[in-house]
């Protein structure tokens, strides 16, 4: 019988004020019985709105009717039919602006929750089931893949399972990408995004860490060693600074920085591995989007006591998910918005206090915000001695300036088409936010997923 509740099913997460001193994750996930009543309240609609926003074409109805029959076996292994990286993307994809943000459900009242429905049947088969390698005949064809984050390890394994020998080449000792350095352990555990990239293994994807491309080899170099097709998925990891006087005191990380030192070195950890991340009283993050909420948070468990998100626009205006902003307020984030610094202030080479201006919003500027405009006499300045900049990051230029030919945008991206990933060098793909800039794990992933097929049709036309 159908569930007709306009809610959710209540899913269980640590206490904000335990949670906010330590990493492990916030949300516990449904039991299997929360998770089959929240399955009951899918109406199985005959056009399937909710697929036309997933990026990777999950199967939604079909997988949540499965879990509503106790199949969860059969629902995970529906999903990973599409989608290589369920467990992750249960957890940090933004499915109110995409699958729930068309599911019929959210017209009267909350949509079904499919997130947490995703992540549960991952959970449960991890849990439960021992994976078995697939035999798979192999075409004989060599594919590399530069990066190792969301679109590189989609695209990777798609063509895998096509029968292609894939090479991943990481830059870092470990593979995952921002999977690994951007997002926290309290969103997303490291251990499962190491259970999905051994899935991959298991598919013959091989992994080369260490690998500096554009240094130790470049893309011509590559095809050299008998690879007939690249796909550049390396992300976009230069951070972006205001600018402004006082960013070249200590105590101001770039949010990359400061979430790499934590999350991939284990900052958090501290003495267990000796990556420490100093922390002062006060803490400003300037930002308003998921990375800021993510470096926020962070230092609020690293023994921060008052905690900054400075934001030049409204909070309507925030591009953060709605659930990190909602946990970073029940965490005692406090938000200044409309708000924006002019200058980091410093005594003997240290960070100790921003100087800001309030803003008003004016007219629609061309992302059809409202542009923010100085209030004139309205400087101020908050005390902090940790300024983390998350203002956005670009595509590192290191791979277009040893691969000759391959167009870019004037602020970095990557020029390829929307719907193959296809770039100017002909074999050469690439995608997600090398191509975009700093976008969702989701449509990193779409990316991957396209470039993987037009790489196999490229490869089959020869």
């Amino acid at each position: 019988m159908p569930n007709m509740s306009l809610e959710k099913v209540k899913i269980k997460e640590q206490c904000p004020n335990i949670r906010n001193k330590n990493f492990k994750e916030v949300c516990l996930g449904y039991t299997p019985e929360e998770a089959i009543e929240e399955a009951k309240r899918c109406l199985n609609c005959k056009h399937k709105p909710c697929m036309t926003g997933c990026p990777v074409n999950v199967k939604i109805p079909e997988f949540i009717s499965l879990i509503a029959e106790g199949e969860f076996e059969k629902a995970y292994l529906k999903i990973t039919e599409t989608n290589a990286l369920p467990a992750v993307c249960g957890r940090v994809c933004p499915q109110e602006r995409q699958c729930e943000g068309k599911c019929v459900r959210g017209i009267k009242g909350e949509s079904v929750g499919i997130g947490r429905l995703e992540r549960f049947a991952a959970d449960w088969y991890r849990e439960n089931c021992e994976r078995k390698a697939p035999v798979i005949e192999k075409n004989g064809k060599k594919v590399a893949i530069i990066g190792s984050g969301p679109a590189s390890l989609s695209c990777s394994g798609d063509l895998a399972k096509m029968g292609y020998d894939v090479t991943v080449f990481e830059a870092f000792h470990t593979a995952g990408g921002v999977l690994m350095y951007g997002i926290p352990e309290f969103r997303l555990p490291k251990d499962i995004v190491q259970k999905e990239i051994d899935n991959l293994k298991d598919l013959g994807v091989k992994f080369e860490l260490d690998m500096v491309i554009g240094k130790i080899l470049t893309v011509g170099e590559i095809f050299d060693m008998g690879y007939e097709a690249v796909f550049i998925g390396t992300g976009a990891g230069l951070p972006s600074f205001m600018k402004i006087s006082g960013e070249n005191l200590n105590g101001v990380y770039s949010a990359n920085e400061f979430l790499t030192r934590i999350n991939l070195m284990k900052a958090y950890d501290f003495p267990n591995y000796d990556t420490p991340v100093k922390v002062g009283k006060s803490t400003i993050v300037v930002g308003g989007g998921n990375v800021a909420m993510d470096a926020a948070r962070c230092a609020k468990r690293l023994g921060s006591e008052n905690v900054y998100i400075v934001y030049r626009r409204s909070e309507d205006e925030m591009p953060a998910r709605k659930e990190e902003v909602h946990h970073a307020k029940e965490e005692g984030i406090i938000f200044k918005t409309l708000t924006n610094p002019t200058e980091i202030l410093g005594d003997n080479g240290w960070a100790t206090g921003v100087k800001c201006v309030e803003m008003i919003l004016g007219e629609k500027d061309a992302s059809g915000r409202r542009r923010p405009i100085v209030k004139e006499g309205s400087e101020h300045i908050i005390d902090a001695q940790t300024v983390i900049m998350a203002i956005g990051q670009s595509p590192n230029p290191l791979i277009k300036s040893t691969t000759n030919g391959l167009k870019t945008e004037v602020w970095g991206g990557i020029i390829a088409d929307e719907d193959t990933g296809a770039t100017s060098i002909e074999g050469v793909y690439a995608g997600g936010d090398a191509v975009t800039g700093a976008a969702t794990v989701i449509l990193a992933m779409g990316a991957g997923k396209k470039s993987a097929k037009a790489i196999d049709e490229y490869l089959k036309s020869k």
